[in-house]
């Protein structure tokens, strides 16, 4: 009988053993036979469905969600600039579900709020297709998406990587969101200088300004600001995806202290894009004078030719002070001198970019005149030398700015408001243009060689955020937005008065001696 009980204890100990292995097979997400880019090791887990006994123990406790993961798939067809039938899903009901119990999303920071003011020349009219077609004549590519897919039609090439790696971008930001940008129809030119002057349009009888996409702006022009290239690298020149290098800069502001830093202002770059960085090469130490600049000429070409050894950005935060100056317009340069923790020495700028307009003089940046660098400079030096404390939390609030408020999900973010606000005042659907070609990670990424392939697999999104994009902020009310011009404006005419009070005070000094 014995025996009898203990083959029987055997052979249902063996069948459940079988059941166990059998079940457990079928935990694994459908996506894991799928060839679209998905790694088996990195799916969703889906726990196994029970019915509702009181008396039953669950045989398998529900597992939390695994973040999804898009792996890029470069297979022979994608070498040839093709996208997969699927190479994202346009919803993910798990990431979603997911976001409903999750906290709410920050708002974002006060710079957003200038998206409803570049958008607002359109609000009354909308955007027609002819409006965006009027925009081709100094575009270098026309953006489509359509269904959550992004299809481009390029007009011109331009400078360099410009063009390439802001449609980089825009396919990263549709990995991180999959599905939740509207279709849109936009013209983007990647020169340097806004061209739709404000005067053109400001008679009653003008038509409406076509809307044109670029990299910066200024107070007489009407081009959308957008994100630069250089977030996602800058391969001609070695700079890295925005991700990677605010976290050097974070590293090498911590190497040397404020207080240990050479006591001079900084600046080294390219002086032949403009007359204003010709002239700021006048301010360099000499035999005769001190302005209390160093100032250096950089040479790309030889610069290429020797590895780049002197050119990296992390490790020139050395000085306590550094200048910025724009070039032929604005210049990409400004985030990484603001990033230093040394007080920005800020020559009176023309342009503007996306975020810049968020920085407040005598908070962020020391104001430095156009017209006269080299007197203001000296002064801006010596003043922060001798307040010491002041200079500092100038470059600390600077420094904090960049790498808290213009960190890669809030660069993504606004891309996303941005986009999302434009394709509202859009008057017609969108279509596929007939000699667009559609975008995607494997197209682009697969094909490129050297830095490009480098900092594109750098800077790729690995998958759906889990969290929504941040909540914008409302649009700045008259009162509000004259507020903030009213205390810049203020905070520069104080500074005026130091200098001037600064080099009365050196005159009399000179005369006495």
């Amino acid at each position: 009988m014995a025996t009898k009980t203990s083959s029987l204890t055997l052979f249902v100990s063996l069948l459940l053993f079988i059941g166990a292995i059998f079940s457990t097979h079928f935990l694994y997400s459908p996506f894991d036979n799928f060839t679209t880019g998905y790694s088996p090791r990195k799916t969703i887990l889906t726990p196994l469905t029970r019915h509702n006994r009181p008396d039953a123990t669950p045989a398998v406790s529900k597992q939390p969600l695994k973040k999804l993961e898009i792996q890029l798939n470069c297979t022979l067809g994608n070498l040839t600039r093709t996208c997969p039938a699927s190479y994202y899903p346009l919803k993910f009901t798990e990431q979603n579900e997911a976001s409903k119990s999750s906290p709410l999303p920050p708002t974002c920071p006060d710079y957003f709020r200038w998206i409803y003011d570049d958008l607002w020349h359109w609000r009354e009219t909308g955007i027609t297709k002819e409006m965006v077609m009027r925009a081709k004549r100094t575009a270098d590519f026309r953006l489509v998406i359509v269904n959550g897919r992004a299809y481009v039609e390029t007009y011109h090439k331009a400078f360099q990587s410009r063009d390439t790696f802001t449609l980089w971008g825009i396919v990263q930001m549709l990995r991180r969101y999959p599905g939740k940008l509207p279709d849109l129809d936009l013209m983007f030119d990647c020169v340097d200088w806004p061209v739709l002057k404000t005067e053109f349009y400001r008679h009653p009888k003008s038509p409406a300004p076509p809307p044109l996409f670029r990299y910066c702006g200024n107070d007489s022009s009407l081009d959308i600001v957008f994100p630069d290239w250089s977030f996602w690298g800058w391969p001609e020149i070695n700079i890295k995806p925005w991700e990677t290098l605010s976290k050097d800069l974070k590293k090498g502001n911590e190497k040397i202290k404020w207080t240990d830093r050479e006591p001079y202002a900084y600046w080294k770059g390219n002086p032949v894009v403009a007359e204003t960085r010709r002239d700021l090469l006048k301010c360099n130490v000499s035999e005769k004078q001190d302005w209390n600049a160093r100032v250096y000429a950089q040479d790309w070409a030889q610069e290429e030719k020797q590895g780049y050894k002197k050119s990296d950005l992390a490790s020139q935060c050395i000085h306590r002070y550094k200048i910025y100056v724009e070039g032929s317009a604005w210049s990409v340069s400004e985030k990484y001198i603001l990033a230093c923790d040394s007080v920005t020495l800020l020559i009176k700028p023309q342009y503007y970019d996306f975020y810049t307009r968020g920085l407040m003089p005598l908070q962020h940046y020391w104001p430095i005149k156009d017209k006269d660098k080299c007197r203001s400079i000296k002064h801006a030096v010596d003043w922060g030398n001798t307040h010491e404390q002041e200079a500092q939390a100038i470059g600390k609030a600077a420094s904090d700015f960049i790498q808290e408020q213009l960190k890669m999900d809030y660069v993504y973010d606004y891309m996303f408001h941005l986009l999302s606000e434009y394709a509202k005042l859009l008057k017609y659907k969108p279509t596929v243009p007939r000699k667009a070609v559609e975008l995607c990670s494997e197209a682009m990424a697969c094909p490129a060689e050297g830095l490009t392939k480098k900092f594109m697999l750098e800077s790729m999104v690995e998958g759906p955020s889990d969290a929504i994009p941040c909540n914008m902020p409302p649009p700045f009310g008259p009162a509000g937005l004259h507020s903030i011009l009213d205390r810049k404006e203020n905070s520069i005419k104080q500074v005026d008065s130091w200098e001037q009070q600064y080099w009365k005070n050196k005159s009399k000094q000179q005369r006495i001696f």
